[in-house]
């Protein structure tokens, strides 16, 4: 017989593990003591391969140029479509907020208690995205610095090599290595797949469809609008690629993203199905790990939304000029809190303190954070691939007038 497509195979495993997920709801700590360790073994892998694997590509990526100013072109353009469609993902969050407003549950708002992380602005990210130590970054797993280092060291061996940049052959040899580790462990994927969701959904079924359901589809329904709509229109004019032929050669990344909710965890798979579908491998292997930490697109739906719910939870009616202020500071946020542990909380106290709301809502909601995250990763993942594809397009253009 022939074999099952990888996203096929990712599908049934996650199909079979809502179904195993439901009927151990009265059981979950069977799935959380038998189940979810497998799970965080593949996870662990995935987390393991990351950190080599970005550093090699980038500096690969960055010798396959062979000019520092085309990096350059490429950084610019990236930044400027991820500010772009974050702006996009939280006015659209805001948007179906206000509009299904009447249907949220209004919860009791007294006894809460949440302690805020502590804030962190763009000045202190742009200070730690500059390594102290090489050895750091890898053991902490910090992709920001990760990637200012690959970089370097990438102008470093252009600069060094000058014509003979094929001369560091090395540095293709190992990013092959990593590329066929990264290869090996994909192949685990549906029983990763299998062992990660299923233990989310004996924990959280009952919870899914209790009070928040209602807060939860509205979000829902944000995601699929912007990865629909922002990101359709994206691809379509900006790299003339059908958007159905986007959206199912990026199957297998958003199953993976959606089961797991990481988007560290999902780079390898992201990083195969947008070459697959014709992104430059120098492209994507700079755009997918950048967005992949300062690309929230996903996270800015569920600021908007859980702001105006909070704020009804409070009876608190927010002003047009506030929700200006949400929209900008989502997006600035989504930069400043770039590699922080759980930035999608931390982005919420900051949104929420903006306008003035208690940040003690945030605990109305972190019950079933979890289940806001699945969907908001699968989205941010969708934009850093839509992103690698328009990004290769617009230079190949820019190659062919320079040509002409």
């Amino acid at each position: 017989m022939k074999k099952l497509p990888l996203s096929t195979q990712i599908f049934i495993a996650l199909i079979l593990a809502i179904f195993a997920g439901i009927a151990l709801t009265s059981h979950a700590s069977l799935a959380v003591t038998y189940i979810k360790p497998f799970g965080t073994i593949f996870l662990n892998l995935i987390k393991w391969i990351v950190g080599p694997l970005v550093f090699f590509s980038i500096m690969a990526g960055v010798i396959s140029m062979r000019d520092i100013r085309k990096v350059g072109s490429i950084g610019a353009k990236t930044v400027v479509y991820y500010l772009c469609t974050t702006a996009f993902a939280i006015t659209i969050g805001l948007f179906f907020a206000n509009l299904f407003r009447g249907f949220f549950p209004v919860l009791q708002t007294t006894d809460l208690s949440y302690e805020a992380s502590a804030s962190v602005n763009f000045m202190d990210t742009l200070v730690s995205m500059f390594p102290s130590n090489f050895i750091a970054p890898f053991v902490n797993a910090n992709m920001l610095q990760i990637i200012v280092a690959s970089l370097l060291i990438g102008f470093a061996l252009l600069l060094l090599g000058g014509e003979n940049v094929r001369d560091f052959s090395a540095v293709e040899t190992l990013n092959d290595i990593f590329l066929k580790a990264m290869e090996m462990i994909v192949q685990l994927s549906p029983i990763g797949v299998f062992c990660l969701l299923c233990p989310v959904v004996a924990e959280n079924g009952p919870a899914v469809l209790g009070s928040l359901a209602k807060v939860l589809l509205v979000a829902y329904i944000g995601y699929v609008v912007h990865a629909v709509v922002v990101y359709s229109l994206s691809v379509k004019f900006a790299a003339g690629m059908s958007p159905l032929d986007f959206f199912r050669g990026m199957l297998p990344a958003i199953m993976f993203a959606f089961s797991s909710a990481s988007s560290v965890g999902t780079l390898p798979i992201n990083m195969e199905c947008t070459e697959k579908l014709g992104a430059d491998k120098d492209i994507s292997s700079f755009v997918l790990p950048l967005g992949a930490t300062i690309n929230m697109d996903g996270t800015a739906i569920y600021q908007g939304v859980c702001s105006i719910f909070i704020a009804s939870c409070y009876g608190i009616t927010l002003t047009f000029p506030q929700m200006i202020t949400i929209v900008l500071t989502a997006t600035l946020a989504s930069i400043g809190t770039a590699g922080v542990p759980g930035a999608g909380m931390v982005m919420l106290a900051m949104v929420l303190q903006s306008v003035g709301l208690p940040v003690d809502g945030i605990a109305l909601v972190a019950g079933v954070d979890r289940i806001f995250d699945m969907g908001r990763t699968t989205v941010n993942i969708t934009g850093d691939a839509s992103c690698a594809i328009i990004v290769s397009a617009l230079e190949r253009k820019k190659a062919q007038r320079v040509k002409a």
